[in-house]
């Protein structure tokens, strides 16, 4: 029998223990002959990324050796981190950032001289016995160098630069004969979903480019994944009719022409955050295997390069990523909101689908599992925006009569990425426990395409924290949410809306920053290359707009802050220093609202380990606990809440 307790003090069998219990992190999926490789994220070993081996008996093994940590620093996020060609493994390690080269069962050996040097993103190059990929130099004072180099695998001294002056670079792939290579550039202040320009040059006897030809892109077009079918036919996803499709490009020597091959209001592309990110491949020359987004939900179909045809693949997932192919079979990192994120391989002969990894093996009772809504809802100037709403659901308990459930607002980072409906014990964790969770696809987030995308240039604090705003009224509104019992927490660039939310809007009774900005000036001139001019887009030129910047800087404007917060910050953090926090937390020490700070020592942006990770979620939910007045049913670890 159900019983009848306040909403947040139901007890769940979803704790920070059992999430974080054997729970790995799954990315970056290749295959080589017949074997499967990917990485796994470990938080019990401190977030340490390893490269795992599946091969067709069944039986997955470690590769990479402790101490090594899979994981490449260029552009800071990394991505693109190993290869794997004829069952020899190269990949970046995480302390020296050399790339390393290595036989299965043997130790890895370094490749690349020890130098402020970073890899990323490499393809091998078998007919001259190199890999190609993007290099990142730290070695002089001032901003990074970004360039396309050639690595002689004889020796890994013999460096040969191919192509540079750029800004930044990214997916160079050779065609399969070998003869031309392709890549992505782009400058500041573009972010590569703003616009970018793809380039093609033909290999010569030297191993260097000549005639280097521009193919498609520029300020207001975003290229993505540019890819080579078996037959040497290049095709690359471009947002030019506003929506992320596929083309395919013909006459590259002469006059070059693009055809899109299947026109369709949907996203085939991503935001490109990360190297190695691939949402199509060829499982035949004339044929293409691909995920797109629509209304917030990922779909996997084939594309008839020849007819122009799109056929839709029914599959239980609504979540795809990292998609690759080889000999009729499919692999790739798969979700739903009932199904943790899992490697996949599907017999595109039988149909037959194979789960290779799975996140977690932990099995929840779907009675503690809330099922995500797609909620639309309007905006400001009359325009909708969009978010999944995540009502309480345990079925052990139900509330008292009368009372609505506390609602905890979700606000991505990015800000030009989007939430999925995947399942996530991090949000099952409030849910199951009486919180009711809306998770925004605020205006700038990805899957409705370019021109939603861009409701953000110059209105970053502005448009995100409106609809933010409006999503919690809404479901107020609709009798769903306790109007008075409303929180709003976000990472990263959510921890700035979240931030902003608080401070420039009186809805929100308390919030959580994750490593979030608090001062839009110090993120100007003190982050990484990559996202140095982000803002640029986002508020303007800097210092240009800077009384914009100050206009929209929660630690200018803490005398209309009059809420508790909650602050979790890694003390190594290079994209949003600690400072960021530090400041905003001494503010708001001294005006005497309850105020936390959480700090981690080693962790950067964004937490790996596990330690610090249950520490963060079982610390947000005690903060909201002593805020809104109700006792947890877990025994939880007290923090530290001045003013309290």
């Amino acid at each position: 029998m159900t019983q009848i307790a306040p909403l947040g003090s139901w007890n769940s069998p979803i704790t920070t223990d059992l999430i974080l219990s054997g729970a790995i992190g799954l990315s970056s999926i290749t295959i080589d002959g017949n074997n499967v490789y990917w990485i796994e994220g470990r938080p019990s070993e401190g977030g340490r990324n390893v490269i795992v081996r599946y091969t067709p008996d069944g039986k997955t093994t470690d590769i990479t050796p402790s101490p090594f940590n899979v994981r490449t620093r260029v552009h800071e996020y990394g991505g693109g981190s190993f290869l794997v060609a004829d069952d020899t493994i190269y990949f970046s390690n995480f302390k020296d950032q050399r790339l390393y080269r290595q036989t299965p069962g043997t130790e890895p050996q370094p490749l690349t001289p020890s130098a402020d040097l970073r890899y990323a993103d490499a393809v091998i190059d078998k007919q001259r016995d190199r890999l190609i990929c993007v290099q990142e130099d730290h070695t002089k004072d001032g901003e990074p160098t970004n360039r396309i180099v050639s690595i002689n695998l004889k020796n890994g001294e013999d460096i040969q630069v191919l192509a540079e002056g750029y800004d930044f670079y990214a997916s160079p792939r050779l065609s399969p004969d070998g003869s031309t290579l392709c890549w992505i550039s782009w400058n500041h202040p573009n972010m590569p979903w703003d616009g970018t320009e793809l380039w093609v040059a033909q290999v010569n006897t030297d191993g260097l480019l000549d005639e280097n030809k521009f193919v498609a892109g520029g300020k207001e077009e975003s290229i993505f994944q540019p890819q080579w079918s078996p037959d040497g036919m290049l095709c690359f996803v471009s947002d030019r009719s506003l929506w992320w499709n596929i083309y395919q490009v013909s006459g590259i020597t002469d006059k070059v022409n693009l055809d899109i091959l299947y026109s369709l209001n949907a996203e085939f592309g991503v935001p490109q955050w990360l190297f190695g990110m691939s949402t199509y491949t060829f499982t035949e020359a004339n044929k293409i295997l691909c995920t797109f987004s629509q209304n917030g939900i990922c779909n996997l179909a084939t594309i008839d390069t020849t007819k122009k045809h799109l056929q839709k693949i029914e599959i239980p997932f609504t979540s795809i990523s990292y998609l690759t192919a080889k000999n009729n079979k499919v692999c790739f990192l798969g979700s739903s909101p009932t199904e943790a994120s899992s490697i996949i391989q599907i017999n595109l002969s039988t149909g037959d689908i194979n789960i290779l990894k799975r996140s977690t093996d932990l099995k929840i009772d779907s009675g503690y599992l809330s099922i995500p809504k797609t909620i639309e809802f309007p905006t400001e100037n009359g325009k909708t925006a969009y978010g999944l709403f995540y009502p309480p659901t345990n079925k052990d308990y139900t509330e008292p009569l009368g009372e609505k459930p506390p609602l905890l607002v979700k606000s991505h980072g990015g800000p030009t990425a989007a939430t999925s409906g995947s399942l996530s014990l991090k949000i099952q964790y409030w849910t199951s426990r009486g919180f009711a969770l809306l998770d925004v696809n605020y205006g700038g987030s990805t899957g409705y395409g370019r021109e939603y995308r861009q409701r953000l240039k110059n209105s970053w604090g502005i448009v995100d924290v409106d609809d933010c705003v409006n999503g919690a009224q809404y479901l107020a509104k609709q009798g769903l949410v306790d109007s008075n019992r409303m929180a709003i927490s976000g990472g990263s660039a959510g921890g700035y809306t979240t931030l902003c939310a608080l401070t420039f809007k009186d809805v929100f009774k308390a919030g959580a920053s994750y490593y979030g900005v608090s001062d839009l000036e110090a993120l100007a001139t003190d982050t990484h290359k990559f996202e140095s001019r982000y803002l640029d887009g986002l508020i303007g030129p800097y210092p240009e707009k800077k009384e914009i910047y100050k206009q929209r800087s929660p630690i200018n404007f803490t005398e209309s802050l009059s809420c508790p917060v909650i602050f979790f910050q890694g003390l190594e953090d290079k994209i949003v220093p600690p400072n960021q926090a530090e400041k905003m937390v001494e503010v708001l020490q001294k005006k005497g609202l309850p105020v936390a700070y959480v700090a981690f020592e080693g962790e950067q942006h964004g937490f790996r380990s596990s330690e610090n990770i249950k520490r963060a979620l079982d610390g947000e939910f005690y903060f909201y606990s002593r805020v809104f007045g109700f006792t947890p049913a877990d025994n939880l670890e007290e923090l530290e809440i001045m003013n309290l």
